[in-house]
C-alpha cells in the first residue's frame, strides 16, 4: 500500500469512526451530575448522586427519554466553590449534557449560575435555599422561604411558646440571608431586636465551646430556640457540645434547616432526641408511593454496594433531586425535544406524583408548589411529624418580607435575545 492509498483508507476509516461515534452520541441523552463527593459538603450531596443515577436507571430500564439512552455523566467539585463554575462548564461545553442536577450550598449555586445562563442551559436545584433569585435557566425544587423558614419560625412562636431566638449559621449566602428573613418576619410580629442574636461560623467549623456556652446564657429564661443554618459537617460537633453542656430539646429547642435524615446517619441521635428540622418531605411520610421509593432506594444503595446499603435513608433534598429528574423528563417528552427553551416553557403549571405526595411547578418562576412539614428527632434517627400545611405552598422567589413596596427584579438569564 503506497502512501497516498494509506492517508485515504485512514481517512475513510476515519470519517466512519467519527460516524459511528456521532450516530451513538444522538442515540444517548446526556445529563450532568455536579454534586461534591469530597471536602466538607460530602456528607450531604453524596446522597444526591447517588438517587439522581437511581432515578436516571429507572428512566432507561422504563425506555429513556424520546427513545434514547440518558447517560449520567458524574463530576465531584469536591466542595469547592470555584470548581462549580469550571465543573458546570466542563459538562456543557465538553460533555455536551442536555440538563445539569447537582448544587448543595448557595455559594456553589451563585458559582456556577453565570456559566448556565452564558450558554442558555438548565441546573435542576434540589436544596432549601434563601431565595432572593429567579433565573430562567435554574428549576428550584427545594423550598423558598416561605416554604421553610417563616413557617418554622412561627411554630417556635406559637407551637413552642418561644419568644428569643439564637440565629446561628455557616457563614456564607444562605445562611445570611435567610437570616435577613427570619429576622423581617420576628420584627414583623413584634420581637424586639433584643430577644434576637445572630452569629456565624466557617465551614466545616468544629469548635462550638463558646457558642453554646453563649446559647446556655441566652436560653436560661426558658423560652429560646436556635434557628439553625449550620451546613455539612459541622452540625456533627455542633450538636455534641450542645447535649454536652446539658442544653435539652426541653431546656431550648433546635428548629434545623439543613439537618434530615441523612445527616442523622453520621450523628450520635440519642442527644438530637426532640429537635426539631422543617422542611417538605420525611422518609416518615406514611403512604404506599412513598413507602415504594424508600424501598427503591435502600434496593439501588445494597445492590450497587453503596456506603450503607440497605440501611440508607431518604431525605427531603434526596427526593427533591429525585422528583427534579423525573420531572425533566416528564418536560422533554411534553416538549418532544430536550432544547431549553422548549422543556422551560413545558415545566411550567406541570403537575406531577413525587414520593412524598403531588407538587406542581410553579406557572412562572422556576420554584415548585411543595406541602411544608415540620419534623420532631426520634431516637431511630427518623422524624415524627408534628406539624404539616393545609396543601401545597405557592413559592416566592422573593419574600415579600423583605421587598414590602411588592416590587421585584426581573428573571435573569434565558434564551439570548
Amino acid at each position: 500500500m503506497n502512501r497516498k492509498h494509506f492517508i485515504a483508507v485512514t481517512a475513510l476509516a476515519m470519517a466512519v469512526f467519527g460516524a459511528a461515534a456521532k450516530a451513538q452520541a444522538e442515540e444517548t441523552i446526556k445529563v450532568g451530575v455536579l454534586h461534591s463527593l469530597s471536602g466538607t459538603m460530602a456528607i450531604s450531596e453524596t446522597s444526591l448522586k447517588d438517587v439522581v443515577l437511581m432515578a436516571v436507571e429507572e428512566l432507561n430500564a422504563a425506555g429513556g427519554v424520546l427513545g434514547k439512552k440518558v447517560e449520567a455523566v458524574v463530576v465531584d467539585p469536591a466542595s469547592d466553590w470555584p470548581l462549580f463554575n469550571e465543573k458546570a462548564k466542563e459538562l456543557i461545553t465538553k460533555e455536551n449534557v442536555a440538563v445539569t442536577f447537582g448544587c448543595w450550598t448557595s455559594v456553589s449555586r451563585k458559582s456556577c449560575l453565570p456559566v448556565f445562563e452564558e450558554y442558555n442551559e438548565l441546573l435542576f436545584y434540589p436544596v432549601q435555599y434563601e431565595g432572593e433569585e429567579q433565573s430562567l435557566n435554574v428549576v428550584y425544587t427545594g423550598a423558598s422561604p416561605n416554604q421553610q423558614l417563616v413557617p418554622a419560625a412561627e411554630y417556635m412562636m406559637k407551637e413552642m411558646g418561644c419568644t428569643k431566638f439564637y440565629l446561628l449559621g455557616t457563614d456564607y449566602v444562605f445562611p445570611r440571608t435567610a437570616n435577613k428573613v427570619l429576622k423581617a418576619y420576628l420584627k414583623s410580629v413584634g420581637v424586639p431586636d433584643e430577644n434576637i442574636y445572630e452569629e456565624y461560623t466557617p465551614f466545616h467549623h468544629q469548635d462550638y465551646q463558646t457558642i453554646v456556652a453563649n446559647i446556655k446564657k441566652f436560653g436560661a429564661s426558658g423560652d429560646a430556640c436556635v434557628l439553625s443554618t449550620i451546613n455539612g459537617d459541622s452540625n456533627v460537633p455542633f450538636y455534641k457540645e450542645f447535649a454536652n453542656q446539658g442544653l435539652t430539646s426541653e431546656l431550648c429547642p433546635i428548629m434545623a434547616f439543613s439537618v434530615a435524615e441523612d445527616e442523622l446517619r453520621a450523628m450520635d441521635v440519642q442527644p438530637l432526641v426532640g429537635h426539631l428540622a422543617a422542611w417538605n418531605y420525611f422518609q416518615s411520610i406514611k403512604t404506599d408511593e412513598n413507602k415504594a421509593f424508600v424501598k427503591a432506594f435502600k434496593k439501588y444503595c445494597a445492590d450497587n454496594n453503596l456506603p450503607g446499603g440497605k440501611d440508607r435513608v431518604t431525605d427531603d433534598p434526596i427526593e427533591a433531586a429525585y422528583f427534579g429528574v423525573k420531572g425533566w423528563a416528564m418536560a422533554c417528552e411534553k416538549a418532544g425535544t430536550t432544547d431549553v427553551d422548549a422543556v422551560r416553557e413545558a415545566l411550567y403549571g406541570m403537575e406531577f406524583d413525587a414520593p412524598g405526595g403531588k407538587k406542581k411547578f410553579h406557572e412562572s418562576n422556576q420554584h415548585t408548589y411543595k406541602p411544608v412539614y415540620v419534623g420532631e428527632i426520634l431516637k431511630n434517627g427518623q422524624f415524627k411529624i408534628v406539624y404539616e400545611s393545609d396543601g401545597l405552598v405557592e413559592p416566592d422567589s422573593y419574600s415579600k418580607l423583605l421587598h414590602t413596596d411588592g416590587k421585584f427584579p426581573a428573571p435573569t438569564g434565558g434564551p439570548k435575545k
